[in-house]
């Protein structure tokens, strides 16, 4: 199994690759979204260290089952060879309905068949009003005319 574009990543391709990784986390499919990564793939994700497909399918089912509505936009910050740095946003919602939006920065790491072989996540949430929200496009796909973080100043 592949998952181009491969690296060395240059601009186009590594906003690709992040686009690419927008929509499947906008899915909200743990087992689409884990198949971007290798079975062994290792992940920090705030201070929690996953390792394994597996093992990153149970924490999306955990995640999205208390991340309602959630809606996610990534944009490249950088990238060189095989490593891409992205920033991004999401929000969501708890089963109360307090509304929230989270921040943070994720460097990647790509394994020679496009697959992620390592990610690095780093991020800050805050509870926001509801009419705060900047997210409001129907669950999945952000549509292409959505303004992106730069846009929206976040």
């Amino acid at each position: 199994m592949s998952r181009p574009p491969f690296p060395p990543f240059n601009d186009d391709t590594a906003a690709a690759k992040a686009r690419m990784a927008e929509d499947a986390w906008n899915s909200r499919d743990p087992a689409r979204v884990a198949l971007a990564y290798t079975p062994d793939s290792q992940w920090r994700n705030r201070s929690e260290f996953i390792n394994g497909r597996n093992a990153i399918e149970a924490f999306l089912e955990r995640k999205w089952s208390r991340e309602l509505n959630y809606r996610l936009i990534k944009e490249v910050w950088t990238q060189a060879g095989n490593r891409i740095a992205v920033r991004f946003a999401y929000e969501y919602h708890d089963d109360s309905g307090r509304w929230f939006r989270a921040y943070g920065n994720e460097n990647w790491q790509f394994a020679a068949d496009g697959l992620m072989e390592r990610r690095i996540a780093s991020i800050n949430e805050h509870p926001i009003a509801e009419v705060d929200r900047k997210f409001r496009w129907p669950l999945g796909h952000r549509p292409d005319d959505h303004p992106g973080l730069g846009e929206l100043e976040l």
